[in-house]
């Protein structure tokens, strides 16, 4: 039996972390969902609070990285894990906030593409709940991660041509700029969970 099949059954503590981080992404992602209506200070304190949490997660892990010599998964997958989590909390701040500061309400767009990048955020929690005993179906996860990162980018798409089709109005450009930049930090969300879902393809196939 080799240290990945053991490591994780003596429970440990590195994809407890990565439970950990995962869950609070997730959190964030769908406490921005949840609000993504009525942006507004109080909205952004709270989210501010779970990407504060999330900070201090992944330096925590990171300080154990550099503590622990074996761990059940290889170091920079461990670490490329941790960092895409991360990443998805920062940028569901990084929307919240600049829908605040530039005036930019939710669309049919952003409730779409923030919808499906929650539903990314559930599906990398399974695939690390499910990594230990059953790592083909934490695999199955990750697949489905890429496939509604498929489905986000093709909204994001849409949304851009739409945004510009009828642009006539020069002074109107600055909202559709602006709406444009909320599109991408959304989009970029969801790459980062894409991310996460081709680090958990690699350490699936090891483990096999």
């Amino acid at each position: 039996m080799g240290f990945f099949e053991t490591g994780f059954k003596d429970g440990n503590k590195f994809v407890a972390m990565l439970n950990a981080q995962a869950a609070k992404t997730a959190e964030g992602v769908h406490y921005l969902d949840s609000v993504i209506e009525r942006v507004d200070e109080a909205a952004i304190t709270k989210l501010r609070a779970l990407a504060a949490e999330s900070g201090e997660l992944r330096r925590v892990l990171i300080d154990e990285l550099h503590r622990t010599f074996i761990t059940p998964l290889d170091r920079e997958d461990i670490f490329h894990l941790s960092h895409c989590y991360d990443d998805m909390v920062t940028y569901a701040l990084t929307t919240m906030e600049e829908m605040h500061i530039l005036g930019v309400d939710a669309d049919p767009h952003i409730r779409q593409m923030v919808a499906l990048v929650g539903e990314e955020a559930q599906q990398l929690e399974l695939a690390i709940v499910r990594l230990a005993n059953n790592p083909r179906v934490a695999g199955d996860h990750a697949r489905e991660v890429h496939e509604r990162e498929i489905a986000v980018e093709r909204v994001y798409r849409n949304a851009i041509k739409e945004l510009f089709a009828g642009a006539t109005d020069v002074q109107a450009l600055p909202a559709l700029f602006y709406r444009r930049e909320v599109y991408r930090h959304i989009s970029n969300m969801s790459d980062r969970a894409d991310s996460a879902s081709n680090v958990f393809g690699m350490v699936v196939m090891k483990l096999a």
